[in-house]
C-alpha cells in the first residue's frame, strides 16, 4: 500500500517535470506569435541585420512564425516530441538545449546557405530535439525509437530529393527551408556527442551527468 501510494504521488511529478518546460516553450512562441507582423520582423532570422551586427536574431528566429497555421504545427512537433521522447530534464537542460540549436541551426543557415536572407520557426530546432531524444532510446534496445529515428533520417533525406508539397508552402504562407532541418540535426548530433548526452542523464552542470 505505501508504495502503491507512493508512485500516485509521483506520478503528477513524473508530469510536471517531463511537460512544464515544453508547456512553457509553446506558451512563449503563442505570447510572440500575438505581436503579430512587428514582432516577427524585429525577431526573424534576417541575413543582412545579422551582418549589421543585430546577433541575436540568430536565436530569434527560431521563435517566431509566419502565421497560425505555421505555429500549430510547430506547437504539434514540440508534442509528438515530448510523447515519443519523455524524458524529464530541467529547465535549465531545456534552455541549453533551445538555445545550442537555434545558434548553431542559424549559423548553419548563415554560413552554408548564403542565398536564404529571411527564415522563422521551430522546425529546425524540433528535428534537433528528436536526434537528442531518440538516440538514447535507441541505444537502450528501444525499437519504436529506432523506428522513428529511421523515419527522420528518411523524412531528412527525402526532402533534399524531392522537396515538399506546393500545397505545404502554400498554407504555411512562405518557402519551407530544408536546410534548417539539416543543420538542427547536425548541430543535435556534435551537442550529444560533445556533452555525452546520448551515453547518460543529462544535467546542467557538465561535471555532474550520471553515466549510465
Amino acid at each position: 500500500m505505501e508504495t502503491s501510494s507512493r508512485m500516485i504521488a509521483e506520478a503528477p511529478l513524473a508530469s510536471v517535470r517531463t511537460w512544464g518546460a515544453p508547456l512553457v516553450l509553446m506558451a512563449v512562441l503563442l505570447l510572440l506569435q500575438l505581436l503579430g507582423d512587428a514582432g516577427r520582423e524585429a525577431l526573424c532570422y534576417d541575413r543582412a541585420q545579422i551582418a549589421a551586427g543585430q546577433w541575436w536574431r540568430l536565436l530569434s528566429g527560431s521563435f517566431v512564425h509566419l502565421g497560425w497555421w505555421h505555429l500549430f504545427l510547430n506547437e504539434m512537433g514540440l508534442a509528438v516530441y515530448v510523447m515519443l521522447c519523455p524524458e524529464p530534464l530541467p529547465a535549465a537542460v531545456w534552455v541549453r538545449r533551445l538555445l545550442v540549436l537555434s545558434l548553431g541551426m542559424s549559423l548553419g543557415l548563415y554560413f552554408f546557405a548564403p542565398q536564404l536572407q529571411t527564415y522563422v520557426g521551430m522546425s529546425g530546432v524540433i528535428h534537433g530535439l528528436f536526434v537528442l531524444g531518440l538516440v538514447p532510446q535507441v541505444r537502450r534496445g528501444d525499437l519504436i525509437a529506432l523506428g522513428c529515428l529511421l523515419y527522420l533520417l528518411g523524412k531528412l533525406g527525402w526532402e533534399f530529393f524531392a522537396g515538399v508539397p506546393v500545397s505545404d508552402e502554400q498554407a504555411l504562407g512562405g518557402r519551407v527551408v530544408l536546410e534548417s532541418h539539416l543543420f538542427g540535426a547536425l548541430t543535435a548530433l556534435a551537442y550529444g556527442v560533445i556533452l555525452r548526452s546520448f551515453t547518460r542523464t543529462e544535467t546542467f552542470s557538465l561535471k555532474s551527468g550520471n553515466d549510465t
